[in-house]
Formats: C-alpha cells, sequence, structure tokens
C-alpha cells in the first residue's frame, strides 16, 4: 500500500496540480505514449453506460471522462482537488472535493471513473471506501492508472524512463527538472496491477478485470460495487 511520505500532504498535492493544471492534457499524452485518448474510451465504451446515467468523474483533471460519458447520454459529475484543474475542464457540473471525504450520499452514483488519480491519493484504503460508499450496488468503476510492473528488471528501466522524461518535460515546460517527476516519484509508492486488483477486492469490489500496457506499467482496471 502506499507508504507515508511526500504525497502524504493533500495540500502539497494541490500545490502541484496548481502548477501544471495549464499543461496537464499534453502531459498525460506524452507519458502515455499518445494513447491516453484511447485508453479513456475504452473505459467508457466497455463499461456499458446507460443514457441517463449518473457518473463521477473522481480525480477530474481536465474532464475527459465526464465528455466521453455525457456524449453518450449520461449525466457526469467531475470532482477534483484542486481548483484550477477544475478550471481547466470548464464543465457544467463540477466540484472541489477530497477523495477521501466525498460530498455525495450514498449510492448516488452509476458509475466512477478515475484517470491516473489514485496513485496519488493520499490514503488509498479510505478513498476506495468513499468510492463504493456513493456507488450503487452493482455500480462500475473504472480506472486508468500507472503501477509498478511486476518483472523487476523492467520496473527499474520503467521506472528510470520516467524520470529522464519527467526531468525533460520539466525543464522545457517550467525550467525545473523535478516538477513532472512526481510521477515516478509518487510510482515508487504504488502498487503492481495484480496488486491493484487485489486492493479492489478486499474493498468490497468484485468481478475485477486488468488490462494491461507498457509491459504492465499502466493499466485499466474495471470493477463492480457489490
Amino acid at each position: 500500500m502506499p507508504r507515508a511520505g511526500e504525497k502524504a500532504d493533500s495540500s502539497r498535492m494541490r500545490e502541484l496540480f496548481t502548477t501544471v493544471a495549464p499543461r496537464y492534457d499534453f502531459i498525460t499524452r506524452a507519458f502515455s505514449y499518445g494513447m491516453d485518448a484511447t485508453w479513456k474510451a475504452q473505459l467508457v465504451n466497455e463499461s456499458h453506460l446507460k443514457p441517463g446515467s449518473r457518473i463521477l468523474d473522481l480525480a477530474c483533471g481536465t474532464g475527459d471522462f465526464s465528455r466521453l460519458a455525457e456524449e453518450r447520454g449520461c449525466h457526469a459529475v467531475g470532482a477534483d482537488l484542486t481548483l484550477r484543474m477544475l478550471e481547466q475542464a470548464r464543465l457544467p457540473r463540477r466540484v472541489c472535493a477530497d477523495a477521501m471525504r466525498l460530498p455525495f450520499p450514498d449510492g448516488c452514483f452509476d458509475a466512477v471513473f478515475i484517470g491516473y488519480g489514485v496513485r496519488n491519493f493520499p490514503q488509498m484504503e479510505p478513498a476506495l471506501d468513499e468510492i463504493r460508499r456513493v456507488l450503487r450496488p452493482q455500480g462500475a468503476l473504472a480506472t486508468l492508472d500507472f503501477f509498478l510492473p511486476a518483472n523487476a528488471v523492467w520496473r527499474r528501466l520503467f521506472v528510470a524512463y520516467l524520470w529522464v522524461q519527467g526531468a525533460f518535460w520539466g525543464l522545457m515546460l517550467h525550467g525545473r527538472p523535478r516538477i513532472y517527476t512526481y510521477i515516478p516519484r509518487s510510482l515508487a509508492e504504488f502498487l503492481s496491477a495484480a496488486e491493484f486488483a487485489g486492493a479492489l477486492e478486499a474493498h468490497g469490489f468484485g468481478q475485477v478485470c486488468t488490462r494491461r500496457f507498457a509491459g504492465g506499467g499502466i493499466a485499466l482496471h474495471w470493477a463492480v460495487a457489490s
């Protein structure tokens, strides 16, 4: 599970994402090898959303999942810890919220989507409990994130690659090499895709399905709230 460290302070995460918000879309494309939009579309397409479904786009960033859901006739709410990120998203329904204390009643959403957010939650376990609380029974959770590859050699190479890429883009975009190394820093404290699937099951989710990319360094997960 995530250990105590830099990301344990929500205020630091808010400060970081306030800085990167204007470049967030570019960075997600760069770090996902240009596949970010395709993977998000897969998550939505294979979640079998019905028109009229209520969707929570948690840690919404610039609101990609909200827009994909709205295209399918769903009612999406974007939630993010960072006000500036919500301003970038420009969603009609948005709320500044902490994933560990969601301001929604029990069972009010049919699906929750999270893109690159779980890895950055200060505490993953209470966040998963909150997500399950706001989902209706048999509601869907779908996530996209970076993970630690299971193969030890590839894990070291993958994390090293992310460090180099993060330093490059931090220097190019902000004149600060460390700004985008938050991705490998947070990943070093995270899980493998298989371990995350196990965490979902431990927190009351079933029918967990995993699809891995980049040798397990990136993965999609689908699960159902029991």
